[in-house]
């Protein structure tokens, strides 16, 4: 009895476990590699932003323009290491 309630237990939490699909080094590296990408940036778009001499308008638009760039650029690389982790 014991054996078949083990081998019960057994059966019931291999259906309900979930399989996690993991990233290579290769792929893992290329996370990281994106990621100082976009903080290097995000740090000179920061920088030129800071030291605009434009008048206000050109600077808000510039500074607009380098923050829908940044977010795509996430969006993408995020996309993609999901994309990544799935496979």
């Amino acid at each position: 009895m014991k054996l078949f309630s083990f081998f019960l237990m057994l059966t019931i939490g291999l259906l309900f476990s979930t399989t996690y699909a993991t990233e290579t080094l290769s792929e893992k590296g290329r996370a990281v590699s994106k990621d100082i990408e976009r903080d290097a940036n995000k740090s000179i778009n920061r920088v030129e932003e800071a030291t605009c001499t434009g008048t206000d308008t050109e600077c808000a638009k510039r500074r607009i323009e380098n923050r829908a760039e940044e977010g795509k650029d996430l969006v993408k690389d995020k996309s993609s290491e999901m994309k990544d982790k799935v496979d």
